[in-house]
């Protein structure tokens, strides 16, 4: 009886061996695309700009 005990063993753990997960990575098909809100980094720009003057007319010695 110990035969077909062993024989049930050896069997399970191949059949274990044999469910392994696997993990694959693969490239996207189709490119990754990056949106840039260029509006708000020149309306941030003009700001600065504008503050900028506002400071160099009050205080003209600061350069």
């Amino acid at each position: 009886m110990p035969l077909p005990f062993a024989t049930l063993i050896l069997g399970l753990l191949l059949g274990l061996g044999a469910c392994q997960p696997s993990v694959r990575v693969e490239a996207p098909k189709e490119p990754i695309t990056i949106n840039l809100n260029i509006k708000l980094d020149a309306d941030v720009r003009v700001r600065i700009e504008e503050q900028a003057r506002e400071d160099i007319k009050a205080n003209p010695n600061i350069f």
